[in-house]
């Protein structure tokens, strides 16, 4: 969608998050925002995956034309499992010790999301709980070969075939996809952004 057309920037290249944004019906424009995602010392993992979000989202907004700048919004997922945070996995030996470490244990999804314009922002930070069964090392083999894991924070994707891997979730499950939408419907009407709007989208 062209900007003129658009009442939100999406600061992510994440087509899960476009998705979603469609899903309810919000007019965006994509304008990706490339930030230093390094871990600062002793930073807690929620205040980590809030901090990227929120940098996102002033990184995206401050890109924009001088003239017409429309709020943007930024996300950042992380999954957290025994203290340890996993972000997007390297390659295949690192996505299935992800997955292993994973495999039969209960592991936190952390995902916030964050609207600025100018020197007004918000933020959310949702926290989901996600089971999953045990998973063998032939299973983590076999699903790198979809090519899903890769650049998916956990190395898998619960909307993908990932969800075979998932015995019960408590939480928000649009937030594990990578964007919580009751959370985010919540901020955009903070800042007068409709969603479910009658008119198609393009």
């Amino acid at each position: 969608m062209s900007k003129s057309n658009a009442d939100l920037i999406l600061a992510s290249a994440s087509p899960r998050r476009s998705e979603l944004l469609r899903q309810i019906a919000v007019r965006f424009s994509i304008l990706v925002a490339d930030i230093d995602e390094t871990r600062q010392d002793d930073e807690s993992p929620a205040d980590y995956v809030s901090r990227l979000a929120l940098e996102k989202a002033r990184a995206g907004y401050s890109r924009q034309d001088k003239d017409t700048k429309l709020p943007s919004l930024g996300a950042d997922t992380i999954v957290v499992c025994d203290g340890q945070i996993f972000g997007k996995p390297r390659d295949q030996v690192d996505a299935a010790a992800m997955l292993m470490a994973l495999s039969g244990k209960v592991h936190t999804v952390m995902t916030a999301v964050a609207v600025s314009q100018g020197p007004r922002s918000s933020s959310r930070l949702t926290k989901t709980l996600v089971r999953f069964r045990t998973i063998s090392q032939s299973e983590c083999q076999t699903y790198w070969q979809t090519g899903e894991p890769q650049g998916k924070a956990g190395g898998y994707a619960i909307q993908g075939r990932g969800a075979v891997f998932v015995d019960h979730l408590e939480g928000s499950y649009s937030g594990v996809v990578g964007l919580p939408l009751r959370e985010t419907a919540e901020i955009l009407g903070e800042f007068g952004i409709p969603v479910w709007t009658s008119e198609p989208l393009s």
